[in-house]
């Protein structure tokens, strides 16, 4: 298995990520016993993917980017584990209409001393965000976390079917291209030339489902979502029909 996470994981921090998540989920598979790790990013996920296939992850809301794994013995359900459990999501309202950034948000946490890794995502609306954290830190952050930007904040947990999350906008895009390759969808979905798309790739700033990739002929399919890094995130939503002049036809969804 280490000899696994070496191969998969680009840095040291990445590796040891890995070692620490999976001697978690092996330590409550051996014991019978429920088991969560602190929130992984969706690169870290997709890496624990690699390693254990039917993993499980949860984030506290349904489509939340920022997840813990955890293990469950058979006896248990996922709703008996998270009720109560390892998630909880505080709701911060503050007065003035979107005053408020993601930024100032994570901003206000790192300086209340949270580590990254103890806090998921940040639902963030006009005058309230949602903020998912391990619950051990609850009450410690409804006792000290008084404001974000130059806004005072009034938390209170709430219970997670109760935390709204806003759904990402995304703008649809049809394409045509002569083959699903990375650097085709890539070069057409952010208006590139394929030579600029094809350089970015090898370069390493280019990923598929969290993971870079570097080889511009992959072939994608319905469902990938890729990035290239200061161009933006799209999703294939749809593979369509071979065009008159022999093309494929292909429905994107780029992110907002």
């Amino acid at each position: 298995m280490n000899r696994k996470i070496a191969t998969i994981a680009e840095t040291e921090e990445e590796q040891l990520t890995l070692v620490r998540v999976l001697d978690q989920l092996e330590r409550g598979r051996q014991r019978e016993m429920p088991i969560s790790t602190n929130f992984l990013t969706p690169r870290e996920q997709a890496l624990v993917r690699q390693i254990v296939p039917n993993c499980l992850f949860y984030g506290g809301i349904e489509g939340a980017d920022r997840c813990v794994a955890y293990y469950l013995p058979d006896y248990m359900t996922v709703d008996d584990f998270f009720e109560d459990g390892p998630i909880s999501c505080l709701r911060a309202k503050f007065y003035e209409e979107n005053s408020l950034s993601h930024r100032d948000v994570l901003g206000a946490l790192m300086g209340a001393g949270i580590r990254r890794d103890a806090v998921g995502d940040i639902c963030l609306r006009e005058t309230e965000c949602d903020i998912f954290v391990l619950s051990d830190l609850c009450k410690y952050l409804l006792d000290n976390l008084t404001g974000a930007g130059r806004q005072h904040l009034r938390l209170e947990k709430i219970a997670l079917s109760e935390a709204i999350k806003k759904p990402q906008e995304m703008k649809e895009l049809r394409i045509t291209v002569a083959t699903m390759r990375l650097d085709s969808i890539l070069a057409a979905g952010f208006h590139l030339s394929r030579g600029t798309a094809t350089e970015a790739i090898r370069a390493g700033f280019a990923s598929v489902d969290s993971l870079t990739c570097q080889k511009p002929d992959r072939i994608v399919s319905e469902g990938s979502e890729l990035s290239l890094r200061g161009k933006g995130k799209l999703r294939i939503l749809s593979v369509d029909g071979i065009t008159r002049k022999g093309r494929q036809g292909v429905t994107l969804g780029i992110y907002l």
